[in-house]
Order: C-alpha cells, then structure tokens, then sequence
C-alpha cells in the first residue's frame, strides 16, 4: 500500500464529499428540517442503500479481489475477458432489479414507513406524501443500474493501480445531482414544492450516469474494448458471486441499520429521518474521505498477499492500513461528538433550516460519532476476510449485529420513547461490537496482527486526543455558548479557528509522543509544497 496513493485518493474523496455537502446544503435551504425532505430521503434509502454496498461494499470488494489475483497470476491481458463477462452481467441483473423496484415501489414505501404513528404520536405522513414518495422512488432505481456500472468500472482501475479518476468519480455524481437537480426542480417549480423535489430526484439519475461516464477515458487508456460477453460458465465468476454473498451481508451492517434506524425514526416525529440522514451523511465524510481511501488501496495488495498466505506480508499491509485508519479518524471523531451543533448551524442553519433542526441534528451526529472509528475499521478490516477466503466469518458476525440494532432500536424508541440519538448510538455501539468480533477472528487467522504497535499507537493518540477534546470544549464554551445571537459569517470563521486550533493541537501532540502516521503525514506534505515550489 502507497501512502501517497493513499492521499492522492483521500484528496479526491474530500472533494466529493465537499460537493456532497453543497448538495446537502442546498436540500436544508430549500426544504428544511421537515416532511418534504423527509420524503425524499425514504423514496432514496432503497437505491442509496444498495448504492453503498455495491459501489463501496459487496461487489467492488468480490470482483477487486479476484481480478487483482487473476492481473498477478495470468498478466493483465488475460483479466480483460472477466471485466467484459462481469460488465455484461450486472447490466442485465441491475436492470432487472430496477424495473422490479419500480414495479414494487409502493410495498417498499408502505414498509419503510410503517411504524409511521406508532409510539402514541400522530401520523406524520398523509396520503399525498407516500404518494410523492412513490412517485421518487421510482424515479430513482434507474439510478441502481447506472452506480453498479460505475463500481466495476472503479474495481477493474483500482486493480490496474489507478486510484485518482476513480475516486473523483463521486464528484461527478454531486455535479449532476447538483446542477440537473436544482436546474430541473426550480423549473418545474420555483418555490420549493413537491415539484421541486421531483426535479431533485431526475438530479440523481444524471449525477448516476455522469459517476460512469467519467471514467470510461480512464479504462480505454488501459486498453480496455468493452463487447457484450455471454458466455458466464467462468470459474472466476463463480468465485467473485461466492465471494459477494456473504460480503452483501456482511458490509451490509451499517446500512440495514440506517434503514432501520429510518423506519423508527418515522415513529419519532416531523425531521427525525432528515435529521438522522444529515447526521450520518456528515458522519460519512471522514469515513470516505480516510476509512475507504485506505481501503481501496489497501484490498488490491491485500488480495495480492493473501496469495502466499495470511503470513507476514498479509499482516503487515492489513496492519498498516488499520494504524493510519487510526491515526486520520480519530480526531474527526472528537470534532464531530464535541463540535457537532457548531457544524451543523455553519453547515445546514440557512433558509427553511431552523433552530430546531440544528439541535436535533446534533444530537445525532454525536451518537453516530461515537462508532466513528469502529465505522472506518471495519471498511479496512471486513474485505481482509474476503481477500483471506474466510468470508464466512464477517456473515455471521453480521446476523447478530443487525439482531442487537433492532432489538435495541425497539426498546429505545418504542419502550423507553427516547429521540433520534438514541438510534444513532445504537448504530454505533453495534458498529464496535462488530469490530471486536471481526478483530478478534482475524487475529487467530493470521497468527498475530502486530496488535501491540496499534495499542501502542492508541495510547499515544488518547494523549492527542485529549488535548484535542480539550480545546474543543474551551471553543464551546467561550465561542459556540450562544449561536442563535451570531451572524453566519462569525460561525464560519470562529468553527474555521476552532478547528485549526484543535486540530494543529492535535497534530503538535502526535509528533511530540512520535507518532509514525504523523511523521508520514508531514513528510507528504511537505513534499507536496516543494513540489508545488518547484
């Protein structure tokens, strides 16, 4: 694993998930912490939902780790067959799943808002609301087909050592999202309506298409000549559909539980979906931006490695790649759990967003912070089972999270009627039990995984943290006490100070304690600003 493969892909990572925060910026403005918003998010949470575990989860892990082994094993000319069978494949299967979630769009709907009025609360959605909510769905698989495309196009460069294309590919995604969605919705309807939403979903389709399109230069250039290929009795594919279906399961986790989480929030009241969706959107960033960049580089080597085994090779790159997962989350944890309201009013508070959605907002955000780190382990450890042929494991550990997230998700909201906090921490609690599990059985799979340097790391990064924490309580105290009395311009740049004061702090402290990462980390940098010199 390349740690400046590593950044190169973080860097183009932030910079979809900076546009996929302008995206999110201009849904609060226009339709705010309310039903409408709420509507859109149920109609996306099947398609964003399969999105997730395909382009990041089942199929890219599956088909990265056998393509990688078939480059190593036979040279790169011999995998181009398998790439044209699995492209033929999945258009025709996704196809074929998109047109049943049109055809099925009510009963997924009706299901996703079913404990809607329960709890002793008034119902939150009326007719013409899981009316508009069909209506986008269906709009919106289509979206399934384009994003599959799009995630095997991104396995087969990431197999080939190309990072950055694919990685910026999401950007295009939000680009289409943002400019086709507002542009069609404010036609169709200028003052926020339903109208306009509907013109926020078509905004999805083309954000899909765009996610694919931008990468195809990139897999010519390998000498890549796609043609429908049918002939499927091929042991390879055999092994990469074998490979997906415990891998659906199991990276599947996080997402049955935002689904979940979904379905009981409808219980709660008016916002509580948008205000979990925001949340975990905001929790997403730093995952994206460090937990998969170094999971995206880390599986092809991965793959290669578990070729002679889960020896030292094996243990050392999955080692690596959890140290520096580590040392890049952890602090944007810290931020998000003791900074969340400040983020949330600098980032959503505008328009028809208000106070009330801040607060609530929040509240999530700091429950899904909790599993932050849990959250980007897991994306570097899970596909290490698969790259390993032990891919039954994370299957199994699977059932028993998604049997505590409900379980607990019912207790909280139904029996002891608490908010949306409570099903982000349930999401997050789930998420470390499932780390434990998963660490502890790869521990005994590759005898060993130099689990006295991560503590070691840990210990030293609970001192940075710490002082981290404590200058983002002192910022809370003294510039955040009051935020409903500040214009919008002294939030932003009091959050920007904070931030950078914590930050820096943060920093200063590893490489003080000799932090390896932090060393890493500067090193890049500095030779980034030389070369920008130069």
């Amino acid at each position: 694993m390349s740690a400046k493969s590593t950044w190169k892909v973080s860097a183009a990572v932030m910079a979809s998930r900076v546009l996929g925060l302008i995206r999110d910026q201009i849904f609060a403005a226009f339709f705010g912490h309310g039903v409408l918003m709420d509507c859109f998010n149920i109609a996306f949470r099947i398609p964003n939902l399969l999105r997730d575990l395909f382009a990041e989860g089942a199929l890219s892990q599956a088909f990265v780790t056998t393509f990688s082994k078939k480059v190593k094993e036979d040279g790169p000319e011999s995998a181009w067959p398998l790439a044209a069978k699995m492209l033929t494949l999945v258009g025709m299967a996704m196809a074929a799943v998109s047109l049943l979630g049109i055809l099925f769009s009510p009963q997924l709907v009706h299901l996703l808002t079913a404990l809607d009025g329960t709890a002793g609360k008034a119902r939150t959605f009326s007719p013409d609301d899981i009316a508009l909510t069909i209506q986008m769905t269906r709009i919106m698989w289509p979206f399934m087909l384009l994003v599959s495309l799009a995630a095997l196009v991104m396995g087969i460069l990431n197999a080939r050592n190309v990072f950055g294309i694919p990685a910026l590919s999401s950007c295009f995604f939000n680009l289409g999202s943002i400019i086709a969605g507002t542009g069609i919705g404010l036609w169709l309807d200028p003052h926020h309506g339903p109208k306009t939403m509907i013109g926020m979903s078509i905004g999805v389709l083309a954000g899909g298409l765009g996610q694919l399109v931008c990468q195809l230069p990139s897999l010519r250039r390998l000498g890549f000549r796609w043609r429908p290929d049918w002939r499927w009795k091929d042991p390879a594919i055999r092994t990469i559909f074998g490979l997906m279906g415990p891998a659906v399961i199991s990276a599947s986790v996080v997402q049955i539980n935002v689904v979940v989480n979904s379905q009981f929030a409808t219980s709660i009241g008016k916002g509580a979906v948008s205000a979990l969706n925001w949340a975990f959107r905001l929790m997403q960033l730093p995952i994206g931006v460090f937990g998969v960049a170094v999971a995206t580089v880390t599986l092809p080597a991965l793959s290669r490695a578990a070729l002679g085994g889960t020896g030292p090779e094996f243990r050392d790159v999955l080692a690596r790649g959890l140290r520096l997962v580590t040392f890049l989350v952890l602090p944007s944890a810290l931020g998000l759990c003791f900074l969340a309201e400040p983020i949330i009013s600098v980032i959503f508070e505008r328009g028809a967003f208000n106070v009330a959605g801040r607060i609530e907002t929040a509240a999530a955000l700091r429950g899904y912070g909790i599993g932050l780190l849990a959250y980007s382990w897991l994306k570097v450890l899970q596909p290490a089972f698969y790259a390993a042929n032990r891919r039954w494991i994370p299957m199994m550990v699977s059932f028993v999270a998604i049997a505590l997230s409900i379980t607990s998700n019912w207790y909280f909201v139904t029996v002891r009627h608490m908010g949306v906090e409570a099903l982000a921490t349930t999401t997050s609690l789930v998420a470390i039990v499932n780390f434990i599990i998963l660490y502890t059985a790869m521990l005994r799979i590759s005898d060993g995984l130099e689990t006295r340097a991560l503590l070691v790391l840990c210990t030293k990064l609970l001192g940075a943290g710490a002082a981290m924490t404590g200058v983002c309580l002192l910022a809370q105290r003294y510039l955040f006490h009051d935020l409903s009395q500040m214009s919008q311009i002294a939030r932003a740049l009091w959050l920007v100070v904070a931030v950078t004061a914590a930050g820096a702090t943060y920093f200063g402290v590893a490489r003080i304690l000799q932090v390896a990462e932090a060393k890493e980390a500067l090193e890049m940098v500095t030779r980034r600003f030389r070369r920008s010199k130069a």
